[in-house]
């Protein structure tokens, strides 16, 4: 699998005192330990993937089961709520109470797209990544659970290249994250080619 860890934070940032809510393992305290906390923990979901088997079927992959489920295999081991849609609203995403409604006119829109051949490969699979993330299913980690769903997608149901997500010219990360920002506002606008070259850098 292709992901990659877009962005961070410095290292030795304190956890704030709300984010140290759900974490399972108490003695974390700064940015670096969690993330390499969450990225061990991630590693261990990519394995899980390509354990399984080679190919998954559109309709294992398009449910709200198989959505909760990798988020849970990415972050169980780190966070309490892991896999559980989030029960507050935030500035990001839809209302909480409309997460479900939201994740399944998603799900059926992309079985349509997958159906019909809507668009391309590539553009189906990030536009399934964009319109996740535009929810907000979960308390956190939703940018690299739509990455590795957009990833599945792919790879693992359409057959094609797992996506890079600027890893092959990450010689400046900064720079990186601001193309990858700048390409998910453009999308929020309807227009998902720079989020798809992005993708394949």
């Amino acid at each position: 699998m292709g992901l990659t860890g877009i962005g961070g934070q410095e290292g030795q940032t304190p956890i704030d005192t709300d984010e140290k809510e759900g974490l399972l393992i108490y003695s974390i305290t700064t940015r670096q330990e969690l993330d390499e906390l969450e990225q061990r923990n991630i590693g261990q979901a990519i394995r899980w993937i390509l354990e399984r088997r080679k190919k998954f079927t559109v309709a294992e992959v398009l449910t709200a089961e198989f959505v909760r489920e990798l988020h849970n295999r990415m972050f169980g081991d780190t966070w309490r709520w892991a896999g559980k849609f989030r029960m507050t609203d935030k500035n990001l995403g839809v209302d909480k109470f409309q997460i479900t409604v939201s994740l399944h006119t998603l799900l059926e829109d992309c079985k349509y797209w997958i159906e019909n051949r809507t668009y391309g490969n590539d553009e189906i699979a990030i536009r399934l990544k964009h319109r996740i993330v535009s929810i907000h299913c979960f308390p956190n980690g939703n940018g690299r659970h739509s990455r590795l769903m957009a990833d599945i997608m792919i790879e693992k149901v359409l057959g094609e290249e797992v996506f890079s997500w600027g890893g092959k010219t990450l010689t400046n990360p900064a720079g990186s994250r601001t193309r990858y920002l700048a390409a998910l506002k453009a999308a929020d606008q309807g227009r998902y080619k720079p989020l798809i070259e992005f993708s394949r850098l």
